[in-house]
């Protein structure tokens, strides 16, 4: 009974890793070269002059891409409105005032509409904008896959329970990526992504008035003059995740985590005498590595659970289901 048990969980597992590599052999970098061949540049054109405008969008549109693909899959949830058939994922917690870059994709999907109507996808925007966020402040670069569709649906539900939560520790964390096929490496390589971008008082104050062994005493003072200790007071304040080099991409947020410089629990967990330490390590002393495996990760999470063929629709408004 139990050799039964054991063979119908392997035949359970074979047919959902067959049926992700069928989805994910769906993608294709060139799956617009007939059907729309400008669309790259368009998207490129459109998220570059958003982040001239302002600098911080880039750390946005990568985080924007990540909250989408971890709900639901990489399937445009994410920029759904509420509406008599809709309840938006953008108030759940670890949304709701704080991501933020709607706009910008709809900028984008207008400017790719005039070109093509009704044949690029808000999943595939995001994915885009997300490689050229990280490309234009210097971050790496990467082929993205494309051939996603965009959900009639929305969960908040589902982004409650599956988005990280900046108190989570680290064994929390390993286990919502790795529910999402994303190793402890990859999970590291992403949150490198916090070498740009700000957060919220709200997100670290705890933190920064902890009095604990594990934040630099001298880093948490010069924080909280912008972080009063009453919420909620200042809540809304800013500060840059990398204090070093805030607007560039580069592997200084590894080396604050090595001084206990992390600005989020959930970041400073990642080099907190566990698993993580070793490829923390890793990248604080090799940035190429680093820049190798974010890419690599950000292709992984791109690949999870896209509507492709006749599943799903292309929006024509990224924000709402015609």
């Amino acid at each position: 009974m139990v050799a039964a048990a054991m063979f119908r969980a392997a035949a359970m597992a074979m047919v959902l890793a067959l049926s992700l590599s069928a989805c994910q052999a769906q993608l294709s970098s060139t799956f617009y070269a007939e059907t729309c061949p400008n669309a790259l540049s368009t998207i490129r054109t459109s998220i570059r002059s958003a982040i001239a405008r302002e600098r911080r969008m880039a750390a946005s549109l990568i985080r924007l891409h990540f909250h989408d693909c971890f709900v639901q899959g990489c399937d445009a949830s994410i920029l759904l409105d509420n509406s008599p058939s809709i309840t938006s994922e953008k108030f759940v917690i670890q949304n709701n005032n704080s991501v933020r870059g709607f706009e910008v994709i709809e900028q984008a999907k207008s400017a790719v509409e005039n070109v093509c109507p009704g044949v690029v996808s808000c999943a595939d925007i995001l994915a885009v904008a997300a490689r050229d966020a990280s490309a234009y402040v210097g971050g790496p670069s990467w082929t993205v896959r494309l051939g996603r569709r965009d959900s009639t649906t929305a969960s908040p539900s589902l982004a409650s329970r599956d988005l990280p939560r900046f108190t989570d520790g680290l064994q929390s964390l390993i286990d919502l990526f790795g529910n999402k096929g994303l190793t402890e490496r990859d999970m590291v390589a992403l949150s490198g992504s916090h070498t740009i971008g700000q957060a919220q008082c709200v997100t670290f104050r705890d933190r920064i008035y902890s009095n604990g062994s594990d934040i630099d005493a001298g880093f948490a003072s010069t924080r909280r003059r912008n972080c009063p200790a009453n919420s909620p007071n200042g809540n809304g304040n800013l500060a840059p995740l990398d204090l070093v080099t805030p607007n560039s991409f580069d592997n200084n947020y590894f080396r604050n985590l090595l001084q206990r410089r992390g600005l989020l629990q959930s970041d400073q967990v990642l080099f907190s005498g566990g698993s993580t330490d070793s490829i923390v390590n890793e990248y604080s002393r090799n940035p190429s590595t680093f820049s190798s495996d974010f890419a690599s990760a950000m292709v992984k999470m791109g690949d999870i659970e896209p509507l492709t063929g006749s599943a799903g629709i292309i929006r024509r408004i990224c924000s709402r289901v015609d």
